[in-house]
């Protein structure tokens, strides 16, 4: 036996929720309201309809929104794995009994042991500090600066060489200022 689909209608009916000729009537209704329109083209306003198709458009909206973050979110940890990885393959060897070079982070005074020489490439600015976790690593002034494009501020010291500018009326022209000042 195969089971078929009843209208609605004709659900009604069985259940006994409308009688015969309510159903007969609604129905005769309904075909006079699509005949007239058909012939006045008049189209009739469904805000049911309406209600429906701006909520999906509301959907979409933060569907998208919601896609966008997500790819930024993505972007954003490709960009810390790849600074992760140049820090880790390009990090250079520190001399732990070295000279002590002071920086800041987060407005805090952080120490590096460092060689004598790594301490005067950080100063001239071959060498930079870089921010790795919750260690301080030295990496070359060319991997800072790929470091940079991809996340600030993970490059916490990155002396720029300085011009020297000399002005003719300067009295203090022949004195150095010296740059292996310890605090």
């Amino acid at each position: 036996m195969s089971k078929q689909k009843l209208s609605l209608q004709e659900q009604l009916l069985k259940s006994g929720l409308v009688s015969t000729a309510q159903a007969k009537t609604a129905k005769t209704n309904k075909h006079k309201q699509v005949q007239q329109q058909r012939k006045n083209n008049v189209v009739v306003n469904d805000d049911a309809k309406e209600l429906a198709q701006q909520a999906r458009a509301e959907q979409l909206a933060r569907d998208i929104e919601l896609n966008q973050q997500r790819q930024q979110q993505e972007l954003k940890k490709q960009l810390l794995a790849q600074v992760k990885q140049l820090i880790e393959q390009n990090k250079l060897a520190r001399d732990e009994d070295g000279v002590a070079y002071r920086f800041t982070d987060d407005n805090k005074v952080k120490t590096l042991y460092v060689a004598e020489t790594m301490r005067v490439q950080l100063i001239s600015g071959q060498l930079a500090i870089v921010k790795s976790g919750k260690s301080y690593e030295v990496v070359t002034a060319d991997i800072a600066k790929k470091i940079s494009e991809r996340d600030a501020g993970s490059v916490l010291v990155h002396n720029e060489p300085a011009a020297s500018v000399v002005l003719a009326d300067d009295p203090y022209a022949g004195y150095a200022v010296p740059d292996d000042l310890m605090w």
